[in-house]
């Protein structure tokens, strides 16, 4: 089955092309340069910059696959959760490209796509899985009951993991995006440094809030800018530009790097230790933008291995939004015999419990 993939939710245009579980291309055109003099993503020069790219890039994929359109055998698009406008770009393009060719059209949830970028190297995960999704905008725990069935655990109340790495670059002046920086900061750091809060590391609740530990990093950072080597970090907060200059940030940036990525990474680990010990899973799986961070990964390889449970995390290339993962999840949809009607939308605020709107039942269910 050759299933084409577009992804488009947020701030990455991508297509690609899976023949039956291979990876045939896997096109993606980052807009991290635009967003980066903002220091987060705009919206609406986020939807321009799709329309502008999203056919090149799909071109460039059935290029790169040695395939024509007419060749395809599905289209995958993701229809939400993300930005509304910039879901309505690639689903708008799937759909026109799906009727053109007589293709079956498949919605495809987000989240369910980061999952299933585990399965484009490991199709064999043992199920059910605990899965772990750590994003930009969203921070999940659930378990994977099978394929096309989730039970959420947790999710972020406010800040996702994420999103409070972008806001605490933009405090230490580090840009965007800020989860390498802050990655690359922390090393040089110590993380018992500066006293930083665990937000609900314990409790019954599986949910995550990241907002308290935001905010205590920019009262920390404006503190030591009023005395001291902190004024370093006051500076690079007014001129972010600087530390792309060359500006060498001060021991207490980097202290403070440490301490955040510490502390928000315990509390990922501490809530998924407590799941995977009381609930009956064979795998662990760890998902998202933020499956990246080396410091993430090694951690919770701690807790999976603490558990027995092998754990399976995507390429790094994986990680991060694209449409190689969309292509997986909806090859399996297609096989299950799920088809999106012609009335598909976009749903900014998609629910991975739901079934896709306007999509037909499974046949086979």
């Amino acid at each position: 089955m050759l299933v084409l993939g577009i992804e488009t939710s947020c701030d990455e245009t991508a297509a690609a092309v899976l023949a039956d579980g291979r990876l045939r291309s896997n096109v993606v055109a980052s807009q991290a340069d635009l967003h980066a003099r903002y220091g987060g993503v705009v919206p609406e020069l986020a939807s321009r910059r799709h329309l502008e790219r999203l056919w090149p890039v799909v071109d460039e994929a059935l290029a790169e696959a040695a395939v024509t359109l007419q060749e395809i055998q599905g289209v995958a698009v993701t229809c939400g959760p993300g930005l509304a406008g910039a879901l309505t770009v690639g689903v708008a393009a799937s759909k026109t490209m799906a009727s053109a060719a007589g293709l079956p059209l498949i919605g495809v949830n987000h989240l369910e796509g980061h999952i299933y970028a585990n399965f484009l190297e490991h199709p064999d995960v043992p199920l059910p899985a605990l899965a772990l999704i750590v994003s930009g905008a969203h921070t999940d725990l659930l378990v994977m009951l099978d394929h096309g069935r989730y039970a959420v655990l947790g999710r972020t109340r406010d800040d996702a993991a994420g999103e409070a790495f972008d806001k605490v670059a933009r405090v230490l002046g580090l840009g965007y995006p800020g989860g390498p920086a802050i990655e690359t900061l922390a090393r040089s750091g110590r993380s018992d440094a500066v006293k930083l809060p665990l937000p609900f590391a314990t409790g019954a609740s599986f949910d995550f809030s990241f907002s308290g530990l935001k905010t205590a990093v920019v009262r920390a950072a404006a503190a030591e800018s009023e005395t001291g080597d902190g004024r370093r970090i006051k500076d690079q907060t007014e001129q972010p530009a600087a530390h792309a200059g060359g500006t060498c940030p001060s021991q207490f940036a980097a202290d403070l790097a440490a301490a955040f990525q510490a502390n928000l990474v315990e509390v990922l680990a501490a809530k998924t230790a407590r799941a995977a010990r009381g609930r009956s899973v064979a795998s662990v799986l760890l998902a998202g933008g933020v499956a990246a961070n080396s410091a993430l990964r090694a951690r919770i390889a701690e807790v999976a291995a603490a558990g027995n449970l092998p754990l399976f995390v995507p390429p790094t290339a994986l990680c991060t939004d694209n449409a190689a993962m969309i292509a997986c999840a909806g090859t399996h949809r297609l096989a299950q015999g799920w088809r999106s009607s012609s009335r598909l939308g976009a749903y900014a605020d998609l629910d991975l419990e739901d079934d896709v709107p306007e999509t037909a039942c499974n046949p086979q269910a």
